[in-house]
């Protein structure tokens, strides 16, 4: 018997280290908690420029405190993965999008990378720390997982997700880009909690339930 594929599908843009990242995480375990089996779950990396990240260690401990009181977090991020010579993060990226490469397709690698940095300030910038954190993590041989993380074609991998994620015409992270097999598409930009989210997976579950029950009595449509 034909596996039947999800009617929704949902696509978590994100950026590995991001503090906002951090602080959805939890929603989007509770999402695939709840709507497993009846929608599809993927996430891209959303590659930030050099500019969005914080240039100094000051604004860095400023943006979390901002975020934290904002989530009302009983904890502070931790800034010690802070780096002034290597501002753009782009290892942590290339390391969870090699590790995917490799095998781990869900969340494991990139979460411990995440908390890694974000929680235990680890400066996962360098490429033998990261690669350290996400081998143990993924259960991965260090050499080859290196390897295809300072690819050409994980680097152009990340390269593309980037460039659907610009295309969106967004440019916040996390982005959530939800769509259904009838059509409909929804891009919730900057959100961390699940209300919203929640809202719009049910909508387009019940709209693609509604269309399955109409062409189950009236086919598709007459010829034109």
């Amino acid at each position: 018997m034909q596996e039947t594929k999800p009617a929704v599908k949902i696509t978590y843009y994100l950026e590995v280290i991001s503090s906002w990242c951090h602080w959805a995480e939890p929603t989007w375990a509770e999402l695939k908690r709840r709507y497993s089996g009846r929608v599809e779950f993927c996430w891209k990396i959303a590659q930030m420029p050099r500019e969005a990240y914080p240039q100094s260690l000051e604004q860095l401990e400023w943006f979390y405190r901002r975020s934290g009181s904002i989530m009302r977090s009983p904890y502070m991020l931790n800034t010690g993965w802070f780096d002034p010579d290597n501002i753009e993060m782009r290892v942590p990226n290339l390391v969870a999008e090699a590790a995917r490469e490799l095998g781990v397709t869900d969340d494991t690698v990139r979460l411990a990378i995440q908390n890694a940095a974000d929680l235990d300030g680890k400066k996962v910038g360098r490429w033998e720390v990261c690669v350290e954190i996400a081998a143990a993590a993924g259960q991965l041989d260090k050499a080859k997982l290196l390897a295809v993380a300072q690819s050409t074609a994980t680097a152009e991998r990340v390269k593309k997700t980037s460039a659907e994620f610009d295309a969106l015409q967004v440019n916040q992270r996390p982005t959530f880009l939800i769509e259904d097999d009838i059509g409909d598409r929804a891009v919730l930009s900057g959100l961390v909690r699940i209300e919203p989210l929640a809202a719009t997976i049910d909508a387009m579950l019940a709209d693609s339930a509604a269309y399955a029950s109409w062409k189950a009595h009236f086919g598709g449509p007459p010829a034109a």
